[in-house]
């Protein structure tokens, strides 16, 4: 079983002392976001691999040498200012503890997500090519993938248009945008990718990968893992154990907060001696446990 800590909110910056205590006392407790009263029980003894995706990696760096089992990051870092990002920490901050994961896990994985692009009459084109060409020069020798997408309309998206202001880029514009950071990328010896993008950017010359591929997950635990059914992209099978509606760094883009009052009440909902990240164990609830 791999870990996906994870897609639904950033549990690394926000919720690393909760996962650290279900790391010692071996399981976790995961809600079904769909039917509530659901609960999968994961021991960490059936887990093979963690795959934690986060803006901040910072909180949980000093427990890496703790966590036994093989590790991959994807850590986001784009352009945005508070506008966008309300609560994401200093870039130049995450910048050193992407260098420090590097030499602490190795530079084959450490993923950075360049995620998602977004354009306006404040982040342009030119914008992009200026951030993306200082951001890879800052981490030349420390990484070698990053994983690109253009911005999908998801509710959170479409409630905030006010603010994104979003303007389509046009076809030339876009392909200006590939090529230079298709050209970045490899003067700074770094592999640039998509994955399960609906309008695929290889006709630009991008890489149509995945975040997770099957035989990166073998490589790291020798063990096979079948193609992630939930999802349209080919990335290998792997379990969250986030909730949805809990991340407050309110980025006005994601698509895992579509509740911001929620997410107030749901933070005030959350217990790190529980064993699920929000609220705690019912009578209702049934629990089974996932292999």
């Amino acid at each position: 079983m791999i870990l996906n800590v994870s897609g639904r909110t950033d549990i690394v910056v926000f919720y690393c002392d909760w996962f650290m205590r279900r790391y010692k006392e071996g399981y976790v407790d995961v809600r079904n976001p769909f039917y509530p009263n659901q609960i999968s029980r994961i021991y960490f003894s059936n887990v093979d691999m963690i795959v934690f995706c986060t803006k901040n990696p910072r909180p949980i760096i000093p427990y890496l040498k703790e966590i036994k089992k093989p590790i991959l990051f994807h850590i986001t870092l784009t352009p945005y200012h508070k506008d966008i990002e309300p609560n994401v920490k200093d870039k130049k901050k995450v910048i050193e503890d992407i260098k420090e994961i590097a030499d602490i896990l190795g530079k084959e994985y450490v993923y950075l997500r360049y995620d998602p692009i977004l354009i306006n009459e404040k982040y342009t084109i030119d914008y992009h090519i200026k951030a993306f060409r200082k951001l890879a020069e800052q981490l030349e020798g420390k990484i070698e993938h990053i994983i690109i997408s253009i911005i999908d309309e998801y509710k959170n998206v479409k409630k905030h248009q006010q603010e994104l202001k979003l303007k389509a880029p046009t076809e030339e514009e876009l392909e200006k945008l590939m090529k230079s950071f298709i050209e970045i990328a490899n003067q700074n010896h770094m592999i640039i990718q998509s994955c399960g993008e609906k309008d695929s950017l290889v006709k630009y010359g991008i890489v149509d990968e995945v975040c997770v591929s099957k035989q990166l997950a073998y490589q790291l635990t020798g063990k096979k893992f079948p193609k992630w059914k939930a999802r349209d992209c080919h990335c290998v099978e792997m379990v969250d154990i986030g909730a949805y509606n809990t991340c407050p760094h309110l980025c006005k883009y994601c698509y895992a907060n579509y509740e911001e009052k929620e997410i107030i009440e749901n933070r005030k909902k959350h217990d790190k001696n529980a064993s699920v990240l929000i609220g705690s164990i019912s009578q209702e609830d049934i629990i089974k446990e996932r292999k």
